[in-house]
């Protein structure tokens, strides 16, 4: 395995597409990693009006502005991906809860 890049040191299409791989692998394993713990939060809830929560949603949705805004990230899209990921897990864990009681 070959050291990380940084922008600056990519000379070619192929450095910035390898670099940009192997950032896509390491979000790909921190993604499987969160939702261990929302599928795990939605062992715990026991309603599925519990999934959503707007005061905890605006909370992230707070921090990821003002964290992205701090490493020189456009706040809005990561909102946009943040509120994206939300509303999949929202639904998932509404998904699980309704499962469980049903059975």
């Amino acid at each position: 395995m070959t050291a990380a890049k940084s922008p600056d040191d990519c000379q070619t299409k192929e450095d910035v597409r390898a670099e940009i791989d192997r950032v896509d692998q390491a979000l790909l394993h921190l993604f499987a990693e969160r939702h261990r713990y929302v599928t795990r939060m939605a062992q715990i809830k026991t309603d599925p009006h519990e999934a959503r929560d707007p005061v905890r949603i605006e909370a992230v949705i707070a921090k990821v502005r003002d964290r992205s805004l701090a490493l020189d990230l456009d706040e809005d899209q990561a909102e946009l991906v943040w509120r994206t990921l939300i509303d999949w897990n929202i639904n998932y864990e509404k998904g699980i809860i309704a499962a469980r009681r049903r059975g």
